[in-house]
């Protein structure tokens, strides 16, 4: 017997499945596990998860495990570095948003507490669809880039926010016992 994963899953490439199946949808609450997953989803922006997950481990190194001070304290040179990382995304924009997302992020944590409070306080109350676009508006009103809609309601799906299993999904269940 398979198993039923959701509809978006590619089975035949391990790391999607192992991402669907381990990470996706868990939730998450350190910040720095956070920016790492809104970094990401911004990066996704025009291409494949895939892509994405192929290059996550050099994301983690060039940007320090995600650590919020040490990546606002990135400077310009080092995105010069970085646009002739292969291992990287080489959309420049992408890559300085990530440094500027940074900053706003800090902010947010020395205003709110953490992040993953100010999220819990922008979206409660509010179904998927509108916190997403709420979401999105906020943190692009404080400087945030490379948050609109799409990428907010895919970062709000993949750190746990929403239960956004398939039905039959095998992770649903698992997911809603959290």
């Amino acid at each position: 017997m398979s198993v039923k994963r959701c509809s978006w899953v590619d089975c035949s490439k391990l790391l999607d499945m192992g991402y669907h199946d381990k990470e996706w949808g868990v939730p998450v609450t350190r910040d720095n596990s956070l920016f790492e997953q809104l970094t990401l989803e911004g990066a996704q922006a025009g291409l494949s998860w895939s892509t994405v997950l192929k290059k996550r481990e050099c994301y983690r190194v060039v940007f320090h495990q995600f650590s919020i001070v040490k990546v606002s304290l990135l400077l310009p040179s080092d995105i010069d570095v970085f646009m002739q990382n292969a291992g990287l995304i080489r959309h420049r924009g992408k890559l300085e948003s990530v440094v500027s997302n940074a900053h706003v992020f800090a902010e947010i944590q020395r205003e709110h507490g953490s992040f993953y409070n100010y999220v819990l306080d922008v979206i409660g109350g509010l179904s998927l669809e509108n916190s997403a676009g709420v979401l999105s508006q906020r943190l692009k009103s404080l400087g945030f880039s490379f948050v609109g809609p799409t990428v907010v309601e895919s970062f709000l799906l993949a750190a746990g926010f929403w239960n956004g299993h398939d039905q039959d999904c095998f992770r649903r269940s698992q997911i809603e016992a959290f």
